[in-house]
């Protein structure tokens, strides 16, 4: 299994460059990625996450950086498009993109966004990103991108219930979030997204407490392990001194003979 980190927050807001520099340890202590959540409004700044991970896309070279997940419906799709791009010029193959229609209230109060009309908002922006993500149009208007940086962008999809399904059939992979859900309810939903013919399937937002028990967090990543997730990614919300500890938490590949 994969191993990832969750980073919303800057550890020192008063030094611009300790993002760049929790990229680099996130890189430097082995992990998979570095992936940004959204939330606007709810009591506490999280970075925006096309920023957050274009910084994290310049200040690596190796690790996968993605969003987990960006909040579709909360965008004009062409706006959305343009940062996407943006970000695809900078952190090329190495982005994932994470798309989801959004789950809390308060970050469309806070845009004027209605809330109630968030998933059909989202399956017709995302059509509108797809077109554009491969061609760099959108009907009569063209972004003019790079044709290096067209076609082939990974997305996977934020969602729940019936919407693994959906994320199995029309997605690269499914995000659950281990933050919303118990894990045995993430472990339970598993076979249906393989049954669908799903591929990759994620687990985010495992938090670790500043002084949590990194015991306690091995055991979580092998249960996810056992249950056949393909990537956990991790919310060390100790800053850049907790990374030792969740890497040395994940479990052991039995297959692997070092």
């Amino acid at each position: 299994m994969r191993l990832g980190i969750l980073v919303g927050q800057s550890p020192n807001p008063a030094d611009p460059a300790s993002f760049a520099d929790l990229a680099r340890a996130v890189e430097a202590e082995g992990f998979d990625s570095v992936w940004s959540p959204q939330m606007i409004g709810r009591g506490r700044m999280a970075l925006d996450p096309v920023v957050a991970m274009t910084a994290a896309a310049t200040a690596t070279s190796r690790v996968e950086v993605g969003t987990a997940i960006v909040q579709v419906s909360l965008y004009h799709p062409v706006d959305l498009l343009h940062r996407v791009l943006s970000l695809r010029q900078l952190a090329g193959d190495r982005l994932t993109l994470g798309v989801g229609p959004g789950s809390t209230a308060a970050d469309f109060e806070a845009l004027g966004r209605d809330y109630s009309t968030r998933f059909s908002v989202f399956t017709s922006s995302l059509a509108v990103l797809r077109e554009g993500l491969a061609s760099g149009k959108v009907g009569e208007v063209d972004l003019t991108p790079p044709p290096s940086i067209l076609g082939g962008q990974r997305l996977v999809y934020g969602t729940w219930g019936k919407g693994v399904e959906r994320a199995a059939a029309e997605f690269d992979g499914w995000v659950a979030s281990a933050f919303h859900r118990t894990d045995e309810e993430v472990i339970a939903a598993l076979p249906q997204y393989r049954a669908a013919g799903g591929e990759r399937a994620i687990v985010s937002s495992i938090v670790l407490l500043p002084g949590g028990d990194a015991a306690e967090l091995g055991e979580r990543l092998h249960r996810f392990a056992e249950a056949g997730f393909d990537d956990a990614v991790v919310a060390p919300l100790g800053g850049p001194s907790a990374l030792a500890e969740v890497r040395a938490a994940l479990p052991a590949d039995p297959t692997d003979p070092t």
